[in-house]
């Protein structure tokens, strides 16, 4: 595996980072426990020590299951990254979206950074991470109810007292990025970032290229558009949120896997898979830190894992980029 620092800081995290969201089930038709947490000690066996959670995946239980997957490891081998700012258990700040929790009841999401807020969000996490400090403490979503300033003196505070290592912020601008910095020095953004959804290269990327600051890409696969094995028609369960989004609709699918034809005989000279693949270009790409990459079971995770071993050189990146910019996502 290879571990990559966060900006400017001393945080060093796997260059493939298991991300956490399904494992909560919440908007992914639901999981089961037992294989995500094997998917996550799977893949901290072959080396992705790094996880990515959330308070919101599953109302606490992706967390949950994070800090059973780590126990008995020794904590300083792990890291662990989640998030705040998201609530659905009271109705302050921005609302986002109507949702429904694992068990089918109707819950009001809202994007809310208050400080109070924040220090609740923080121990709530630490105990169901059962865990007592936070690697990288990121800022879910951006939240216009809350000064900047007043969302990042509060993780200042959390990590004088040392309950996180690092701030990390998610889903910012350069703006909102360059107010934050004024407070606290930020290691990173979480954004997401795929072969088909590229919208950071115009300011983010040069920007945290610029400034020294690590990027996490989260949906690589696109949510699994970009391993090749969903077909036109394809449908969803009850409760995934891939059913109503545009990547997903027939002719994206079409589109996407006559791309992905053309770059499968370079996956095939590899010995890779098309996910392999797709997870290697993204943390070759400039800028790119990590890719952040989910797993249902400990299988999905081995295979994740492998596409650090693949090589792609730079006329292999050119080819690939090549055979992208004739790939138009519609809708």
């Amino acid at each position: 595996m290879e571990f990559r620092r966060l900006g400017e800081t001393k945080l060093a995290v796997s260059a493939i980072t298991f991300g956490a969201w399904a494992a909560g089930g919440w908007m992914w038709g639901g999981n089961d426990d037992k294989e995500a947490i094997e998917a996550m000690r799977a893949a901290y066996d072959l080396g992705i020590t790094s996880i990515d959670t959330a308070p919101i995946y599953g109302q606490g239980k992706s967390e949950e299951l994070v800090g059973e997957a780590i126990k008995g490891l020794q904590r300083d081998k792990v890291q662990i990254l989640t998030k705040f700012g998201m609530r659905w258990d009271f109705a302050k700040g921005d609302f986002f979206f109507k949702s429904q929790d694992n068990n089918g009841n109707d819950i009001d999401i809202y994007k809310y950074a208050g400080k109070e807020s924040i220090i609740l969000e923080c121990e709530n996490s630490l105990k169901r991470l059962d865990t007592d400090y936070i690697d990288l403490y990121q800022i879910h979503w951006p939240d216009s109810t809350t000064p900047i300033e007043e969302t990042m003196e509060a993780i200042l505070r959390l990590k004088e007292q040392g309950k996180i290592r690092e701030a990390g912020v998610s889903n910012y601008d350069v703006k909102q990025m360059a107010i934050a910095e004024k407070v606290i020095k930020l290691a990173s953004n979480q954004v997401p970032f795929s072969m088909v959804n590229r919208g950071i290269e115009d300011e983010l990327i040069p920007y945290c290229i610029e400034n020294k600051k690590a990027i996490l890409a989260y949906s690589p696969m696109e949510r699994g558009l970009l391993t090749g094995k969903l077909k036109p028609g394809q449908t969803f369960g009850e409760g995934d949120h891939r059913a109503g989004n545009k990547y997903f609709k027939e002719e994206n699918i079409r589109r996407t896997n006559e791309f992905l034809a053309k770059i499968k005989p370079l996956a095939d000279e590899k010995n890779a898979t098309l996910g392999q693949l797709v997870i290697r270009w993204t943390i070759n790409h400039p800028g790119i830190t990590i890719a952040l990459v989910g797993a249902r079971n400990a299988e999905q995770a081995k295979q994740n894992a492998k596409a650090i071993d693949i090589h792609i050189n730079g006329e292999e990146m050119e080819f690939i980029n090549n055979q992208l910019s004739d790939l138009e996502i519609v809708g």
